[in-house]
């Protein structure tokens, strides 16, 4: 699919979704137990269980990416390389133990975004597009700051802090550019344009949520 430009004047797709969804962007990292790690306030199980509560995303997104691999709206994002579900896994288990999926609980918010993701992989797939834009961005940007927040505040061993390491992308800023581009082009069509920015703010929306939940559970434990 060539390029047909929606209507955002001489705006590319992504940066219309980087303005679109800037304030809530803001508001997750003023939120929940995301401002705690970004205040240094977050324990190690506090943040296990935010790990515990975004995998079940991970893995949904990801199954739904790796099964259309070969549609060319996937291409730059059904990527190994990219894939982060079996790396919080790994971190979970640093963490908590072999019996972490026992020990931590997966609240509403959790399974609620996990729904929204499978649903979003139906039809054009340019909704899971906007999932994969928020989670991907993020973790190659964003979470190298909560990486080493993470390895001084609580102390965590590399072994621990997996999720935030890509080492099949020697050039992050390179790689983002590569997904920028390909949802400027293989997204960016007047007919889904709008759904894919919407589907990003929802997707910011549930990772908002996800973190109050998992703050409010641990405020309620105490």
């Amino acid at each position: 699919m060539g390029i047909v430009a929606p209507a955002f004047g001489a705006a590319t797709l992504t940066e219309v979704l980087r303005e679109r969804t800037w304030a809530l962007h803001t508001q997750a990292e003023r939120s929940g137990v995301i401002n705690d790690i970004l205040r240094k306030k977050a324990d190690l199980h506090g943040y296990a269980l935010l790990l515990r509560n975004i995998l079940s995303a991970y893995r949904a997104m990801e199954k739904a990416l790796q099964l259309g691999r070969h549609r060319s709206i996937f291409r730059a994002f059904a990527r190994p390389e990219l894939y982060r579900a079996d790396r919080i896994a790994s971190d979970l288990s640093a963490l908590i133990g072999a019996n972490w999926e026992r020990d931590l609980a997966e609240l509403p918010a959790a399974t609620l975004y996990a729904e929204r993701l499978a649903a979003a992989a139906e039809g054009d797939g340019g909704r899971l597009v906007a999932h994969a834009y928020v989670r991907y961005f993020g973790d190659l940007s964003g979470g190298q700051i909560l990486k080493k927040l993470l390895g001084t505040a609580l102390n965590l061993p590399p072994e621990a802090l997996s999720f935030y390491e890509f080492p099949g992308i020697a050039d992050p800023v390179a790689f983002k550019n590569t997904m920028r581009e390909a949802i400027d082009v293989e997204v960016a069509s007047s007919c889904v344009a709008e759904a894919v920015i919407e589907e990003a703010m929802r997707a910011f929306e549930h990772n908002i949520a996800i973190s109050k939940a998992v703050q409010n559970f641990l405020l309620s434990k105490c």
